[in-house]
């Protein structure tokens, strides 16, 4: 298994989540950790973004689309 030479706290930060976040992910998905700065696996870093992800959803997709408002 190669390395995604992402760690924790890198994840958090591109993503402008908290860093236990990215620890509570690691634990639903059974990912072994030590701190923030432990280098992930590629496909944990790739399980991890797409969870993340998956929250998250598309740019722009957590407003509502119209406002239902009557004019």
């Amino acid at each position: 298994m190669g390395f995604a030479d992402l760690s924790i706290a890198e994840i958090a930060t591109d993503y402008s989540i908290p860093v236990e976040k990215v620890f509570s992910l690691c634990n639903q998905l059974g990912i072994a950790y030590k701190h923030q700065k432990t280098r992930l696996a590629l496909e944990d870093a790739k399980a991890i973004i797409s969870q993340i992800s998956s929250e998250i959803g598309p740019k722009g997709a957590s407003s509502p689309v119209g406002d239902n408002e009557v004019t």
